[in-house]
């Protein structure tokens, strides 16, 4: 029964498929946090925040992040350029999950 029931449904048209695919990848979940901590960052701020994470990998995670309305970019035209990111109301409502998440890994790390 519960094998008929899994082989007609479809994970990718789940709640819970389409979270993760907000938070995929190495980085997101820790530029989100960064955001969270700080408020307000600006891009050179982050890559110090994350050190490991190359200036193509943040450039593409922050628009992803951007793309799926979890954070905000606020662009300043001067010379040179001013560019600040925060969590967006969205990004803001997702924190509590993550924290979940967080919690539930250190209680489970073997």
């Amino acid at each position: 029964m519960f094998k008929d029931y899994l082989d007609k449904s479809n994970f990718e048209e789940t709640g819970f498929s389409y979270t993760l695919s907000l938070i995929s990848g190495k980085y997101k979940m820790v530029i989100l946090y960064c955001l969270m901590e700080f408020e307000i960052v600006r891009y050179n701020e982050l890559k110090r925040y994350i050190g490991t994470i190359s200036h193509k990998t943040l450039s593409t995670s922050l628009k992803e992040l951007e793309k799926d309305q979890l954070i905000n970019r606020k662009e300043y035209p001067q010379i040179p350029p001013k560019v600040e990111y925060s969590l967006s109301e969205r990004g803001k409502s997702m924190m509590e999950i993550l924290d979940q998440l967080c919690i539930w890994g250190e209680k489970n790390r073997i």
